[in-house]
């Protein structure tokens, strides 16, 4: 991680944004960690607040659509090929994709502030075709709001950005297993049968 750091720290703009694109797409990069401590990095003066911003937006919404991508070019085919064994059935699989379409799409917008899913929900609107459209406006509406609200952080933070920058990810990392537990416990009581 601290290399991470030292790179944005000497490399600046370029570093932020190959740094999202890098963890938007699912690479072990702490996205909230680095968008802090580029904060922090604004607030002493080392980067422009707008330069800063702008890296790390495009790296999210770089990185969020060629999972998008991913997900429309090989999602689908993966899941004709292995479905299968995972019981995804091609009425499951339009069951997901109305499932998008109704109140999914929302889940590109908050995603953003789950660690794990943020890479996998944009894989699977691109899986479930998803118009780009919609894709766009909800993925890249919600890494604006979480890009500004991890910048906005280091700045406040200052010189103590580190420790809290560490308790936020702990704890979000905590949220999102409990979170995806929920959902999973969810899916299984809404396919038990009924007695």
């Amino acid at each position: 991680m601290e290399s991470v750091f030292e790179w944005v720290a000497q490399y600046g703009y370029i570093a932020i944004f190959l740094s999202m694109v890098l963890g938007i797409v699912g690479l072990p990069i702490p996205d909230e960690t680095l968008m802090v401590f580029s904060g922090y990095l604004i607030s002493t003066g080392r980067l422009n607040p707008v330069g800063a911003f702008l890296s790390a937006l495009a790296g999210s919404w770089c990185g969020i659509t060629v999972s998008y991508w991913l997900g429309r070019t090989w999602g689908v085919s993966v899941i004709h090929r292995f479905g299968k064994h995972f019981h995804l059935t091609p009425d499951r699989f339009e069951q997901v994709h109305a499932w998008f379409h109704r109140t999914g799409h929302w889940a590109l917008f908050i995603g953003y502030y789950i660690a794990g899913v943020r890479h996998f929900t944009a894989i699977v609107a691109g899986t479930s075709k998803l118009e780009f459209r919609i894709f766009a406006v909800y993925a890249w509406s919600g890494g604006a709001v979480w890009v500004t609200t991890f910048l906005t952080l280091g700045y406040f933070l200052g010189e103590n950005w580190r420790e809290i920058a560490e308790v936020v990810h702990r704890d979000a990392l905590y949220a999102s297993v409990a979170l995806i537990a929920l959902a999973l416990l969810y899916w299984w009581w809404k396919r038990r049968p009924a007695r």
